[in-house]
């Protein structure tokens, strides 16, 4: 086990879920203007935004690195009477094939940062025409806030942290239905408590 699979199977080990159960609120706000279909989430952790899409009629396909996190998010799927599919491992050797999705939602997926841009570009092959990319994770800006507050959580070296020119970059065959670094304030289990900075995208693939 490398140490980055074995930083997440300690987070999610604990019985207190990391980030809590309730939906990011973004993922909510976004998730709720669409009509249910098959949806991809990247580095799902412990569930709780696939669960909350399960619950509103979405087929969700889901996957991470930690063993621990699908073990915690199948229980939170059988409490909520939702059933998800959850693979573990790496994206390479996932089974999903080309155009599966209708939509991707990408919440606090903080790939390690020699990676994450050709996770990107692997993750919107799967996408179909007209699907749509939900993302919300912490800016370049935010170590500024994670200095003043090591609560609000988030990865501490700048290129793990994203900027609106690499969203832009990683996603250039979008049209951009809202691109925006904003401060936000999160409430977020025990990992996600404080002041923010964060970048918000979606988009629809052309």
């Amino acid at each position: 086990m490398n140490n980055w699979t074995k930083r997440w199977d300690d987070r999610y080990s604990n019985e207190a879920f990391a980030y809590g159960t309730a939906p990011n609120n973004y993922l909510k706000e976004q998730i709720e203007k669409l009509n249910p279909g098959s949806i991809l989430f990247p580095a799902e952790g412990e569930g709780r935004n696939a669960i909350f899409t399960a619950k509103l009629g979405w087929n969700v396909s889901a996957f991470d690195i930690s063993e621990e996190g699908k073990n915690k998010a199948l229980k939170l799927a059988e409490a909520n009477n939702v059933s998800i599919d959850y693979q573990v491992g790496e994206l390479e050797t996932m089974d999903f094939h080309p155009a599966q999705f209708d939509a991707i939602a990408l919440i606090y997926a903080h790939f390690p940062a020699e990676i994450k841009s050709e996770i990107h570009k692997q993750l919107d092959q799967l996408l179909r025409k007209d699907g749509i990319i939900i993302f919300e994770a912490f800016s370049k800006r935010h170590l500024e806030y994670l200095a003043i507050n090591e609560k609000v959580g988030g990865p501490k070296d700048i290129e793990s942290l994203f900027s609106i020119e690499e969203i832009k970059a990683d996603f250039p065959n979008y049209e951009i239905i809202q691109l925006e670094e904003k401060e936000i304030e999160l409430k977020e289990g025990l990992f996600h408590n404080g002041t923010g900075s964060v970048i918000r995208f979606v988009g629809r693939k052309k």
